[in-house]
C-alpha cells in the first residue's frame, strides 16, 4: 500500500481554521500516549513485517509519475498498529464473539433451515458494512473529542510501544523483557484452569463446608449460585464478560461495584427467599435455562410449526414458559439500562453533542493528538455514506427475494436501521469514557417480538440489524481511535478496516458453513457423543432469546397477563433514575465526584448474567481494584510503564494456550476425569426449594 503522508490535499474544501491546542484532560491518556509523531514513516500492511523488510528487494519503481519500492525499509510500529485493526475487523464480523455467524448457526442448526450460503453472505456482509457507515458518521463525537478516550485501547498503545521503542536498560525492567515474561508466566498457568485442575476457575468452598445443604450451596456456588465466597484464579474467567479489570478507570469499576453488590447480594436474596417473586423457588436461582411450570427444561420442539412459528394449541395445552430468578431480573435491569443510557447521555452529554453537530467543534480547542492527525488526508464522508446506504438496499432485496427463510418485512428491516442509529450514539459515549458497554440486545428482541410474535426468525435478524450493527459500529469507533492515537493515516485505516471485514466475513462463514453442512448433529446435544466437543453453548443461549423474544414473544411473559408483567415498569425507572444525579450535579458544581455517578454503568454490573457468574463479576471488580486504585494511586510509575502491559500479557498468553489445549487434546475428547477436573463441586445449586417440584438428582420438599 503506498504511503499516506502526502499533507498538501485536506479533506473536501479548505483547510479548518486554526485552533488553539489543549492538553489532554485524561490523566490515563497522558502518561501512556506519546504526544509526538513521525509522518515519514511508511505505512504499509506486511503480515510477516520483520522477515520481509529483511528479504524483499529495495529496488525502486516508478508507476504513473510516482516512485515505490516493494520494501518501504523496517517493519515499524504504524505498520504493526495496522495489521492489528485489520485482525480486529477479522474478530468482529464472527470469529471471536460469533455475531452475524451465530445467527446463521442457530437458523440452519437448531432451526434446521434450509438456508442458501448466498442469504447467509449476504447477513454477514451487510450487518458489518452498516456497522462500518455508522462509525464514519459518528466519528465526530466519539474519536475527535479528547473527552472520548476510550480506555481499552490504552492496553494496545502500550504493547505496541514496549515492541519497538527502544528504552534504556538502566531504568529497570524494559517494557518488552516485562512483557515476555508474563506472557510465558501467563502461558503456562492457563494449562491449570483450562486443562489439567479446572476447580481453580470457580473455587467455591462453602459447598465443601455445606455439601448437603441446598441454600448453602445456592449462596456459595460460583457456577450455579449467587458465588458469596467463591472466586477465581482463572484470567480468562476473570475479563470474559467485562473485559481487562486492568483497563477499565476506577470510577467504572466502582459503578460496576455498587450496582453488583445491590443486585447479587440485596435484591436476588430478596426475591427468592422472602417473597418468592416469579414462583421463584420451583427452578434454580441461577440458571439460563429456559422452563416449564414444574421446573423440568422447556422442550421448545413441542410448540413449532414446520414453517418456525408458534403452534399456539400446543403451547397452551405444554406449559407457559418460565426463567430463573435471576435471569428476570437481569432482563427487567436490561430495560433500566437501555432507558437510564438515553437519559443520561443527553442530560450530561447532550450540550456537547448538539454544539457538534452545528459544527461549532471546528473552532474549539483540540488536544495534541487532533493537532499531529490534521497532517494526513481525511477520509471524505461520502465514502461512508455510500457502504450505508448499500447495505441497507442489499438488505432489503434480500428480504424481498428470501422472504420465507428470513421472515422479517422490508419495514422490519427500516425499523432495525433506525434503532441502530438512534442507539449508537449514546452506547458509544458511555463506553468511550467506562469502557463499559450498555447493551440492548432484549430490548431489540422485546419490541420487535410486540410487533411480529410467533415469529422467531424474524426476531433473530430484527437484533442482528438493529444491535449487532452498533456492536460493529463500536468496534469500527474503537479501532478508529486506536489509529487516532498512533497517528495512522485516516485513508489507510478505512482500506485496512474494510478489507479485512469482507475477507473475513468471507472466510469466516464458508468455514462455518462447511462445518453446519459437514459435522452430523452439530450443536445438538442429545444427538451428539457426551464428550464431543460440538455443542454450541453460546449459540444455545442465542436460540434460547430467539425462543424467548420471538417464538412465544413478550405479549405473553411481560404482558397484562404474563407472570413478568411488573418488570415493565422499568422502563420508566431507569429513564428517571439519572435524573437526580444530574440535578444535584448542578446545584453542587464544586461536588466533582457526583457526575462520576453513572446510572447506566451501574446497572451494567449485573448486565450478561447468566451466562456470566456473579463470580465472574466479583472477581473483575477485586481485580481492577487493586490495580486502577491502590498500584495507580501508590505506584503510579510502575501502573504508568507495566499496567497495560500486563494485561496485554496475560490476554496473549491465555489465548495461546487455550488454543494449544483446544486442538492439541480437547478436539480429540482427550478429557480429564478426576475431582479437580470438575469447574463447581455444588450439585444441590441447581435445585428448587418449592414443595412438591421433582427435579432429577434433587430432594422433593
Amino acid at each position: 500500500m503506498a504511503s499516506d503522508n502526502d499533507t498538501g490535499e485536506k479533506q473536501n474544501g479548505p483547510p479548518p481554521p486554526a485552533a488553539a491546542v489543549a492538553e489532554c484532560t485524561v490523566e490515563e491518556v497522558a502518561l501512556v500516549v506519546p504526544e509526538t509523531d513521525d509522518t515519514s514513516l511508511p505505512i504499509a500492511v506486511l503480515p510477516i513485517g520483520k522477515f520481509m523488510a529483511a528479504t524483499l528487494p529495495t529496488k525502486e519503481y516508478k508507476l504513473m509519475g510516482r516512485s515505490f519500492s516493494l520494501n518501504p525499509g523496517p517493519f515499524n510500529m504504524k505498520e504493526h498498529v495496522i495489521i492489528t485493526v485489520f485482525a480486529n475487523c477479522g474478530v468482529s464480523t464472527g470469529g471471536g464473539d460469533a455475531y452475524s455467524i451465530g445467527a446463521i448457526t442457530v437458523m440452519k442448526a437448531y432451526y434446521r433451515q434450509s438456508l442458501s450460503f448466498l442469504c447467509g453472505l449476504i447477513i454477514v456482509l451487510t450487518t458489518q458494512i452498516l456497522g462500518y457507515g455508522w462509525a464514519g458518521m459518528l466519528r465526530r463525537y466519539l474519536v475527535d473529542p479528547v473527552e472520548m478516550w476510550w480506555p481499552a485501547n490504552l492496553a494496545q498503545v502500550s504493547l505496541f510501544r514496549a515492541l519497538h521503542e527502544k528504552e534504556n536498560k538502566g531504568e529497570g525492567m524494559t517494557r518488552m523483557r516485562f512483557f515476555m515474561i508474563f506472557l510465558v508466566l501467563s502461558f503456562a498457568y492457563y494449562a491449570l484452569p483450562g486443562y489439567l485442575f479446572p476447580i481453580l476457575t470457580f473455587f467455591s468452598w462453602v459447598c465443601w463446608v455445606w455439601p448437603h445443604s441446598i441454600t448453602a450451596q445456592q449462596i456459595g456456588s460460583g457456577y450455579h449460585g449467587l458465588g458469596v465466597g467463591a472466586f477465581t484464579l482463572d484470567w480468562a474467567g476473570i475479563s470474559a464478560y467485562h473485559g481487562s479489570p486492568l483497563v477499565t478507570p476506577w470510577t467504572s469499576i466502582l459503578n460496576v461495584g455498587a450496582g453488583f453488590i445491590a443486585f447479587i447480594y440485596i435484591i436476588v436474596p430478596i426475591c427468592y427467599w422472602k417473597y418468592e417473586t416469579f414462583d421463584a423457588r420451583k427452578f434454580p436461582i441461577f440458571s439460563n435455562k429456559l422452563f416449564t411450570a414444574t421446573g423440568h427444561e422447556y422442550d421448545t420442539t413441542r410448540i413449532l410449526t414446520p414453517q418456525f412459528d408458534l403452534n399456539i394449541a400446543a403451547y397452551n395445552s405444554y406449559s407457559k414458559l418460565y426463567l430463573s430468578p435471576l435471569f428476570a431480573l437481569s432482563i427487567g435491569s436490561g430495560f433500566a439500562r437501555f432507558t437510564a443510557t438515553l437519559t443520561h447521555v443527553a442530560l450530561f452529554h447532550g450540550g456537547d453533542i448538539w454544539k457538534q453537530s452545528k459544527s461549532a467543534v471546528k473552532n474549539a480547542k483540540i488536544d495534541i493528538h487532533a493537532k499531529l492527525m490534521q497532517s494526513y488526508k481525511q477520509v471524505p464522508q461520502w465514502w461512508y455514506l455510500v457502504m450505508l446506504v448499500g447495505s441497507i438496499a442489499l438488505s432489503l432485496v434480500m428480504c424481498f427475494v428470501w422472504k420465507e427463510d428470513v421472515q422479517l418485512p422490508w419495514w422490519g428491516f427500516l425499523f432495525a436501521f433506525g434503532l441502530a442509529w438512534l442507539v449508537t450514539l449514546p452506547i458509544g459515549v458511555i463506553q468511550a469514557t467506562t469502557n463499559q458497554q450498555p447493551g440492548y440486545d432484549i430490548i431489540a428482541q422485546f419490541i420487535i417480538g410486540y410487533i411480529l410474535p410467533g415469529k422467531p426468525i424474524a426476531n433473530l435478524l430484527f437484533k442482528i440489524y438493529g444491535r449487532i450493527s452498533t456492536i460493529h459500529a463500536l468496534s469500527f469507533l474503537s479501532d478508529l481511535k486506536l489509529g487516532h492515537y498512533m497517528k495512522i493515516p485516516p485513508r489507510c485505516m478505512f482500506t485496512a478496516q474494510l478489507v479485512g471485514t469482507l475477507v473475513a466475513g468471507t472466510v469466516n462463514l464458508a468455514v462455518s458453513w462447511w462445518m453446519l453442512e459437514n459435522i452430523e448433529n452439530l450443536c445438538d446435544i442429545e444427538g451428539l457423543h457426551p464428550e464431543s466437543p460440538w455443542t454450541c453453548p453460546k449459540f444455545k443461549v442465542t436460540f434460547d432469546a430467539s425462543v424467548i423474544w420471538g417464538l412465544i414473544g413478550p405479549e405473553r411473559l411481560f404482558g397484562s397477563g404474563g407472570l413478568y408483567r411488573n418488570l415493565v415498569w422499568l422502563f420508566l425507572i431507569g429513564a428517571f433514575l439519572p435524573v437526580p444525579v444530574w440535578i444535584m450535579s448542578k446545584i453542587f458544581p464544586e461536588k466533582k465526584w457526583i457526575p462520576l455517578i453513572n446510572i447506566p454503568v451501574i446497572s451494567y454490573g449485573f448486565a450478561g448474567m447468566p451466562p456470566a457468574t456473579p463470580t465472574n463479576i466479583a472477581s473483575w471488580l477485586v481485580t481492577g481494584m487493586i490495580f486502577n486504585y491502590f498500584v495507580f494511586k501508590y505506584r503510579k510509575q510502575w501502573w504508568q510503564k507495566y499496567n497495560y502491559i500486563l494485561s496485554a500479557a496475560l490476554d496473549a498468553g491465555t489465548a495461546f494456550m487455550g488454543v494449544l489445549l483446544f486442538f492439541a487434546l480437547q478436539n480429540e475428547g482427550v478429557n480429564l476425569k478426576w475431582w479437580g477436573a470438575k469447574p463447581d463441586h455444588c450439585p444441590l445449586a441447581t435445585c428448587p426449594t418449592a414443595t412438591g417440584i421433582n427435579v432429577t438428582g434433587c430432594p422433593i420438599f
